[in-house]
């Protein structure tokens, strides 16, 4: 079985940074929630229900893994980038799935995840419908998960048109992060977006439906603040609708409490049968994409490595192994070892602060950079870890840095390699990495071959191989001090 599970007992590194640098915190800067590197400023019971929870915290995502069940199949409103009925195994996108679980079924499937992948911190209900529509099996769920896993986090994604009927019910669950999913907070564009709301019996369509959406989305905000429970915004990016109109959706959310705003691409392929998808409807570039994002910063904080998953996700995110977890492939009700999760938090522990020492030593050798060295855009090749740790020729996409005198931070990914829109052969899987790194001039690699390394070079691009299993601070901060020199060399010289 192929997984990025973490070897408990061999977490290594090239060079043991805790001998040079004191630990270090961070804080939830005002841009981007989760992209720190520890609890900072953060009060103490925000920062236990985020740290390991691989949606809400950037740094969470190198070490835990999540695990959607598909077992709400119902839904409330029609979206125009959203079909249901399509599945492709090797395609991350939210709605899809493989297979339909019932409760128990569901139950059956975590406890083998979770005896086989020690990273699992999280399960989610995020469809393939809608979580609180279909809230009978969405409650089911947790309740059969949780007489045996009482430990695991409990969230659910939801629309938000049935929100307000059941936030009681999410406390009680003790259910303390959900996901709503909000376009718009102008129905004239919410109107563009949703064709129907079906809401108390009868199916509302236009400007009349989108406003009763959104009024119950704000409501249904509104009171997960009160209860206390995290909110993550997402917003569906959709160039030439509502993608300058999410500055207005990021102050809105904000005003109301939400946690974190993902701000996500719109994925459009004919092949999908959706709406958008059928009219031609594209998807923003990533550097648009980029450009809303750091249009937004100093409002609600973003998050920006979200990997839009399937309604039957499984694994670190950027992977899915739900195929390995197929119903016909698991036994019977497993027993469940709780052994080597419990293992697996404490090697996590020992490297969170080992990692957070690794970002002192950048900040310190960035802090002495001249101060008018250009901000950079790179790409890294990893497993997770927060190392670089992965092959060139194996990544399926780069997580992509940025770097200046102020530090390295946490940028986005971009997907380099998915067979669903590309990559049949080597020439056309090259196409896919080049489209990827369009703007990036340099991309961090465990190790590459000549040949690749000499494509990249003839389009711009030059591969990096020095810092094997670095920790991606301190390898990118020691090339840019190297490159762009410091401010004792700068004054030397001049």
């Amino acid at each position: 079985m192929s997984s990025n599970v973490v070897p408990l007992t061999s977490i290594t590194r090239s060079r043991p940074v805790s001998e040079v640098a004191p630990a270090v915190g961070g804080g939830c800067s005002s841009s981007s929630c989760g992209s720190s590197d520890a609890q900072g400023d953060m009060p103490a019971h925000i920062w236990e229900k985020v740290k390991d929870h691989p949606c809400y915290s950037e740094q969470a995502h190198h070490y835990f893994a999540r695990m959607h069940v598909a077992v709400a199949p119902a839904c409330n409103i029609q979206c125009n980038y959203c079909n249901r009925k399509y599945d492709c195994a090797n395609e991350s996108r939210p709605g899809v799935t493989s297979e339909k679980l019932t409760p128990e079924q569901a139950a059956r499937k975590v406890v083998a995840v979770a005896n086989k992948v020690p990273q699992l911190s999280v399960l989610g209900i995020a469809g393939p419908g809608d979580s609180m529509f279909d809230w009978r099996h969405t409650s089911a769920t947790f309740r059969e998960v949780s007489k045996v896993l009482p430990d695991l986090k409990f969230c659910v994604s939801t629309n938000g048109l049935a929100l307000p009927d059941h936030v009681d019910e999410l406390a009680e669950h003790n259910i303390d992060h959900v996901t709503i999913t909000i376009n718009m907070v102008d129905p004239e564009i919410g109107a563009l977006i949703y064709p129907w709301i079906y809401f108390k019996g009868k199916r509302y369509t236009g400007v009349e439906g989108a406003r009763i959406l959104h009024e119950r989305q704000m409501e249904g905000l509104e009171r997960l603040t009160e209860k206390g429970i995290l909110t993550k915004i997402n917003s569906v990016m959709i160039p030439g609708i509502n993608d300058q109109h999410l500055l207005e959706v990021n102050a809105a959310i904000k005003a109301r409490g939400a946690f974190l705003h993902n701000v996500m691409p719109l994925i459009s392929d004919a092949a999908h049968g959706t709406a958008f998808g059928l009219s031609g409807q594209r998807g923003p570039k990533p550097a648009e994409l980029k450009d809303i994002q750091d249009k937004l910063a100093g409002g609600a904080n973003l998050m920006r490595h979200c990997r839009q998953c399937r309604a039957d996700a499984v694994g670190m995110l950027g992977e899915d192994l739900s195929q390995d977890f197929t119903l016909d492939k698991i036994p019977e009700m497993p027993s469940y070892d709780p052994e080597p999760r419990r293992l697996y938090r404490e090697v996590v522990e020992r490297e969170r602060a080992d990692h957070n020492k690794a970002v002192a030593v950048a900040e310190a050798e960035l802090a002495e950079t001249v101060e008018e060295a250009p901000r950079k855009l790179v790409a890294i090749c990893t497993k997770g870890g927060g190392r670089i740790n992965q092959h060139f020729g194996h990544a399926q996409e780069f997580q992509i840095f940025e770097v200046d005198a102020k530090g390295v931070r946490f940028s986005g990914h971009r997907k380099a390699d998915n067979y669903c829109v590309g990559g049949y052969g080597d020439d056309d899987k090259l196409d896919v990495v080049l489209a990827a790194l369009e703007g990036i001039d340099t991309v961090f690699v465990a190790k590459i071959g000549r040949c690749p390394k000499d494509d990249l070079k003839k389009a711009g691009i030059e591969a990096v191989d020095l810092y094997p299993f670095e920790y991606i601070e301190t390898a990118v901060a020691a090339w840019y001090a190297e490159r762009f020199g410091t401010r004792t060399e700068s004054a030397s010289i001049a």
